[in-house]
Formats: structure tokens, C-alpha cells, sequence
């Protein structure tokens, strides 16, 4: 009986914040309609139709950690674009260097300067000596899974269950009482997964060595921490036996950073001494412009040196895009990099993070609810269960979609933004101490709701 009472009271806070919503959001509402004539599912990419409210908020402007809708509201928004804003919206160095850009040329199929500066810059922060760029981290993953698989002769990869690399086919896999089956709602893969994936779970050593031990993957391509399920940190020494069973198997190790940047200006593989193969990074490295890049080891970078053609051959292989590596990306990454994403910035990010973290912990503990929060670096998610999860299953089996879309809708009643498909609050250079604030009061009164 408590827990049917439970969800009655839930779905009468969920009604009353949805009211308030439509009420509140008329111009958003007018625009959502008239999006159904011409946009498929009336939005302009397919995972916009996942919002809180029935209809998505529509953005008239943003700077630094807030932005206002076309209604007039405005945001504290701790989402910053599912990290691809973390510098916060629109930077200052970065809006410079593109609009001076823009004047000298957008895209050429030619190197600039630039690209010598960003190379050199991603190479000190990450470690790696050899680079390449993309538009998107998923292209850096595809690219990278190519290569991986033409030095090696292996055909398969190995990703951990739930990960997320971007839209990388091979990677939409999950395990199903032992076999590797397509994710529920992966559209139109184009082979079944098995072909092409094998999947353990995060922190699961034993399942790793032994799916290593058939001989025929040539890369793990993984997250430093799952990231896209809720945080789940690895266990100590996890990234160490990861590490050593890859050498072991001559198995090449691709980290994907582009969430994980969070942790520092060199990512989780700097702060905690990663030593991969491959690196891959896309979403902040230029201020919110389409740029990615991915990095290779000195072993790999000369065995990739002495394998690829250097002729008419060259731009067949699969790898690359007319507008990869444009001179514009390459501006604004220089200048986020440079100016935007320093190391004082983290050290500010950061230490609001763990202010974060902390107030959500203090509301949680003080209503006794059975929640938790983790933090990684400046990324901060809160999910509704007591125990933290040790890997992406029991994160997921661990989810409450009622209750995250009520606390995602009474947070944008008051003016907090979360990340829309998870509880992931991120932290910008121009987030402040009162935007956190502002946060932990919003969030006490809906625990106080729902207790």
C-alpha cells in the first residue's frame, strides 16, 4: 500500500508541474506544433522527442551558464549542451577566433598553422605524440576502430556494457543472459552485433581476460568511467588489469575522453595515468563548434606511418570527410584550448562540482531518501537508488523514469536545467557558487515533495 501511495503522489506532483509548464511555455508550445509539418517527430534530431514537459523548451540566446527560452524564462543550465558546452555557451576567445576565421576562410581541405598548435596542445595535455581530426567523437571512434582493426587483422571489438561512444555502430551491444544482442531501440543495425562486438560488463576483470583470450579483437574502446548510465567509477586497479591484459592479447586500447574531459584539462587519462594506444575527444575542444581528434601512441602512430598509402590510394581507406579538419574548427579549438578550457578553469569547475555534490548529499541524507550522488571531476549525477552501481547493468536496472522526469520538470519550473536523459548536472567556467545554490534549493524542495 505505501508504494501505491507513493506513486499517486507522484503523479499528482507530475500533473501539477506539467500544467505549470504548458501554462508557462506558450511560444515553445506554438513552435513544437508547427515543428510537426516539417521535422520528422516535429524535432530536428530523432532523441529530441525525450523531454520532460511534452514539448521542448525553445532557446532564443545563451551566454556563459545560462541561457533564456523564447518565452522569456531563463535558465541556470547545468546540461551546457550534454558537455559539448562545458566551456559555457559561447565563450568570449572562441566567438573572437571564429569570427575572425570566418572573415579568412571556412573550409579549405588544407592544414593551417593552427592544426600544428592544437596538435602540439592535445599532445602535452594527453600524452599522446601523434594526432588526427574529425568533426564528431563519434567519427574520432570509427576512424580509430578502422585503423585498430587494419593493424591488427582482428576483426572485432570489445566495449563494456552501456558505454557510450556517440553513434559508432559496433557499439549499440548489450548482453542478453550471456549473448551479445543489439540495444532495445538501436535503429536498423546494419549486421547483428555479434558479428562485430563483444561485451562485458565495467569492472568485470575475470568476463574482460576471457573474452581477450579468443584472439580475434583488435580493440577495446572504452570510457575511463561510464558516463551515459549514470557515473560508474572503475574499481581500483581496474584501469591497471585493463591494461595489462590488452598487452598481454596484442589487443590496442582506445580511451574515449570526450566525457570524461570533465576530470581535467588533460581528461581522466592525465589525471589518473592512463596509458592508452588511441585517444579519442570531441564535444568542448572548440567552444561548441563541430571539432574532434584523436590521438596515437608513438608505437602506433609509426606502425600507422609505415602501413597507410601515400598515394591516389590515401583518401579510400574510409577515414576522413571533406570537412574534417577545417580551418574554422581549428581556430576555435585553438582558442578554447588556450584561453577557455585551462587548467584555472578546471581547478574552478572542479571545486564547484564537489559544491555540488555535497548539497545534493546533504539533502539526501537529511530526508533519508535511498538515492546517491557521484562526481567525477566537474560532472556530477544523482541516481535513485541507495547503492552505488558497480556496472552499467545494475545502473540501468537501478532507474526510476518517473521519478527523473517529475525532478526534471520541477527543476525547469525553476529554472534549473539538468541533462535531459539522465540526472547530469555539468560545471562551466561561468558557472557560479549561487547558480549551484540555486540548484541544491530547487532540488531539497522536490526531495521534500517526494519523501
Amino acid at each position: 500500500m505505501a508504494r501505491a501511495a507513493q506513486i499517486r503522489r507522484l503523479d499528482e506532483l507530475l500533473e501539477r508541474e506539467l500544467e505549470r509548464f504548458e501554462r508557462e511555455h506558450p511560444r515553445s508550445r506554438e513552435l513544437a506544433r508547427k515543428a510537426e509539418e516539417s521535422l520528422l517527430q516535429g524535432v530536428p534530431m530523432p532523441w529530441m522527442v525525450r523531454w520532460a514537459g511534452g514539448f521542448p523548451v525553445f532557446a532564443a540566446d545563451a551566454r556563459g551558464a545560462r541561457f533564456r527560452d523564447v518565452d522569456g524564462h531563463e535558465y541556470i543550465d547545468f546540461c551546457l549542451g550534454d558537455t559539448a558546452a562545458m566551456t559555457g555557451h559561447s565563450p568570449e576567445p572562441t566567438v573572437r577566433a571564429i569570427a575572425e576565421q570566418a572573415r579568412r576562410g571556412i573550409t579549405l581541405m588544407l592544414p593551417s598553422e593552427d592544426a600544428l598548435w592544437v596538435s602540439r596542445e592535445l599532445a602535452r595535455r594527453f600524452g599522446l605524440p601523434r594526432w588526427q581530426f574529425a568533426l564528431t567523437a563519434t567519427d574520432a571512434n570509427r576512424f580509430a576502430i578502422r585503423l585498430a582493426r587494419e593493424l591488427t587483422g582482428s576483426p572485432k571489438i570489445l566495449v563494456f556494457n552501456w558505454c557510450y561512444h556517440g553513434s559508432v555502430d559496433e557499439t549499440f551491444a548489450t548482453l542478453d543472459g550471456g549473448r551479445v544482442t543489439a540495444r532495445e531501440g538501436n535503429v536498423g543495425p546494419p549486421v547483428p552485433l555479434a558479428e562485430t562486438t563483444r561485451v562485458v560488463e565495467w569492472n568485470d576483470v575475470e568476463a574482460l581476460e576471457r573474452e581477450l583470450a579468443q584472439g580475434d579483437v583488435a580493440c577495446v574502446l572504452t570510457e575511463p568511467a561510464l558516463t551515459n548510465i549514470g557515473i560508474v567509477l572503475p574499481e581500483p586497479g581496474f584501469h591497471d588489469a585493463l591494461r595489462e591484459a590488452t598487452r598481454r592479447t596484442e589487443t590496442l586500447l582506445i580511451v574515449d575522453e570526450t566525457h570524461t574531459i570533465c576530470a581535467g584539462p588533460g581528461g581522466y587519462s592525465a589525471a589518473h595515468g592512463l596509458e592508452p594506444d588511441l585517444l579519442t575527444i570531441g564535444k568542448p575542444i572548440a567552444g561548441g563548434i563541430p571539432a574532434a581528434a584523436y590521438g596515437f601512441s608513438q608505437d602506433v602512430a609509426e606502425r600507422l606511418e609505415a602501413l597507410l598509402p601515400r598515394d591516389e590510394r590515401a583518401d579510400i581507406g574510409g577515414i576522413g570527410g571533406t570537412a574534417a579538419a577545417n580551418v574554422l574548427s581549428l581556430a576555435a579549438m585553438r582558442a578554447t584550448l588556450d584561453e577557455v578550457l585551462t587548467a584555472e578553469a578546471f581547478a574552478h569547475m572542479i571545486a564547484l562540482g564537489e559544491r555540488f555534490e555535497a548539497g545534493v548529499a546533504e539533502v539526501i541524507e537529511g530526508h533519508g531518501l535511498p538515492w546517491h550522488v557521484t562526481r567525477l571531476g566537474c560532472r556530477v549525477e544523482y541516481l535513485f537508488r541507495p547503492d552505488r552501481p558497480r556496472n552499467g547493468s545494475e545502473a540501468a536496472a537501478g532507474g526510476d523514469p518517473e521519478l527523473d522526469r517529475f525532478i526534471h520538470l520541477h527543476l525547469l519550473n525553476r529554472g534549473i536545467l539538468m541533462t535531459p536523459f539522465h540526472n547530469m548536472a555539468l560545471m562551466s567556467p561561468a558557472t557560479t557558487m549561487a547558480d549551484v545554490d540555486a540548484h541544491t534549493a530547487a532540488f531539497d524542495e522536490a526531495a521534500a515533495e517526494v519523501r
